[in-house]
């Protein structure tokens, strides 16, 4: 594999502006980029960028004291989840076309930080680990989540993976564990 340097997407800014997470649609008609202003930005497959948008902080009247942790798109490209480290993942429906109004879905408050998150294909629901130990599915049509494997120690979940038919999930912990 060759790769080779095509052009810049996201200049610099002045001071530190961390990308936190990003994520290419599986269509690959779109790519989101978010940095630690909590603007989720919005490029097409030849990355120029489309749209904007600023994530909302899990309660109203709170501080926007919180990082996006992760983000993925569904598997028909019209949706992206965003993990964030104030206990909630919002799936935020995008629409087929740039056009298409961004608005809120889904929203899963959880009762620890919500620390990674996948979107396994072929699969209407989302996965993310929590730093109690805790991996849950999000289930889009009943807006409830659900513990699918707690840490017997709670070790702080730092990654998932699912198979490519979306049918398995595995899930990596800061002890060094591994557990599908």
């Amino acid at each position: 594999m060759q790769l080779r340097y095509l052009k810049t997407i996201l200049p610099p800014s002045d001071g530190l502006q961390k990308v936190t997470s990003l994520t290419w649609a599986p269509n690959n008609g779109k790519l989101a980029a978010v940095t630690t202003d909590k603007v989720v930005y919005l490029f097409d497959d030849n990355g120029e960028r489309k749209d904007k948008f600023k994530t909302k902080p899990a309660e109203q009247n709170s501080a926007v004291n919180y990082v996006v942790r992760a983000m993925a798109f569904s598997p028909d490209s019209s949706k992206l989840a965003i993990a964030q480290s104030d206990n909630i993942v919002f799936v935020y429906r995008l629409g087929e076309t740039w056009a298409d109004k961004k608005s809120i879905c889904n929203k899963f408050l959880q009762n620890s930080p919500v620390t990674c998150l996948i979107w396994p294909r072929n699969r209407e629901d989302v996965v993310f680990g929590l730093a109690d130990g805790k991996v849950k599915l999000g289930m889009l049509k009943t807006n409830k989540s659900y513990t699918l494997y707690s840490h017997p120690e709670g070790s702080y979940v730092v990654s998932l993976a699912a198979s490519p038919n979306g049918q398995a999930v595995i899930c990596g912990h800061i002890d060094g564990s591994i557990y599908r």
